[in-house]
């Protein structure tokens, strides 16, 4: 019985939820790692290193352009050699990426300092791939198909949670102890990911014949499109929401990301289950749908009130069209081809953020910042068309 014809209510055991539960412990670590340095590195890179933008933007996007171009390759492996192996990989390398930008900060040429940071930071994303990519693959494995959304809802808190508690004890760190202070916790932070890693039950590989990546990716594209075009108010709020609110003269700009990250967590949590249990086509209509509401709303929003209001709504509908979207991609290949199925889907994600949100800084500048939520809207107005395309699409069993 393949993926595509094993039965939709196949019961899971509690054992295998907690298991699952383990691997978001793991997920949290390897987050850890990448929150603790992220608000800190503009002002190292600017400050200390004495570089100007464009660099402190290479230093950030060092990182996603690392994922975006290995996660395919991470899922290869997890599929060929095991979820368990791939993650405990992942985890060392992104030991060694902190161990790195601690490194940098002990050598007096700025320009030498930079290059061992960017080759941190773009081990730090190779291994965020690999951990990431098993993760996902493992507890799909672990729960069954039927709960993909489920397992896609607790490994997006895990990593939300730890990018927004990462913040705070790397800005404590980093008035504290400087750049290597923070670099070092970075370190440290993937090696309690391997306690989870070793325990959790592992899954055998399945089968001996895999489709090839293209065409697993032909068979994921309209998922992954979905993804993509989703993801862009994301982006927006992440990227421009504060200035709009300093452009307009409004204040409590940051409380647009907290919206935002607080309807997104609240939604994985209370309404985690639904795309298993109706469908991932029919979530995603509902959920980008809210999201694309949230981005009109942002886009004319009148003052901060509405603003703050849109980005929640923003948050709401976002937070499930990962899960659905994901729920679709999933249920079109067979489990052999779980790993690398997961890895093209998750790197819409990051095609989202390391093109999208580039594209839309082009917008911003010859639109001005409302033209961000503008396109955003649109943005989720597509996705919406590729669930509905979704819901007619009947999968043929292979």
């Amino acid at each position: 019985m393949n993926a595509l014809t094993q039965p939709v209510g196949a019961p899971t055991s509690q054992r295998a939820l907690t298991s699952v539960a383990g691997l978001c412990a793991m997920v949290f670590a390897e987050f850890l790692a990448m929150g603790l340095p992220l608000p800190v590195l503009p002002e190292h890179v600017s400050g200390a290193l004495g570089f100007g933008p464009f660099v402190v933007g290479l230093a950030i996007g060092a990182q996603s352009w690392a994922t975006l171009l290995t996660r395919p390759a991470a899922g290869t492996r997890s599929d060929h050699r095991g979820p368990q192996s791939t993650a405990v990989l992942g985890l060392a390398l992104s030991a060694l990426a902190g161990a790195l930008m601690a490194t940098s900060s002990f050598l007096s040429a700025a320009n030498a300092s930079l290059t061992v940071l960017l080759v941190g930071r773009g081990l730090l994303g190779l291994g965020e791939s690999l951990v990431i990519t098993s993760a996902l693959s493992w507890g799909v494995g672990l729960a069954g198909r039927e709960r993909t959304g489920l397992v896609m809802a607790w490994v997006g808190i895990a990593m939300y949670g730890a990018l927004a508690i990462g913040a705070p004890i790397g800005s404590a760190l980093f008035a504290r102890f400087g750049f290597v202070g923070v670099a070092l916790a970075a370190a440290v932070a993937p090696l309690f990911g391997l306690i989870p890693a070793l325990l959790t039950k592992t899954i055998a590989t399945v089968g001996t014949t895999r489709l090839p990546l293209r065409t697993v990716a032909r068979l994921i594209w309209l998922p992954g499109l979905g993804l993509t075009s989703s993801a862009l108010g994301f982006g927006a709020i992440a990227a421009f929401s504060a200035l709009r609110f300093k452009e307009a003269g409004w204040s409590h700009a940051p409380l647009a990301m907290v919206a935002f990250g607080a309807a997104y967590v609240l939604a994985r949590l209370v309404f985690g289950r639904l795309p298993d249990r109706f469908g991932g086509a029919r979530v995603a209509l509902g959920s980008t749908a809210i999201a694309g509401v949230g981005q009109t709303l942002m886009w004319l929003a009148p003052g901060p009130g509405i603003a703050i209001a849109a980005a929640g709504l923003t948050g709401l509908g976002f937070s499930l069209a990962f899960p659905a979207f994901g729920v679709e991609a999933i249920k079109h290949v067979p489990p052999q081809n779980r790993g690398v199925a997961v890895g093209a889907f998750a790197a819409c994600f990051d095609l989202a953020m390391g093109v999208g949100v580039p594209a839309l800084g082009l917008a911003v500048g010859a639109f001005g910042l409302a033209s961000a939520f503008a396109i955003g809207a649109l943005g989720a107005l597509l996705a919406l068309i590729v669930a509905l395309v979704l819901l007619r699409t009947k999968v043929v069993p292979s």
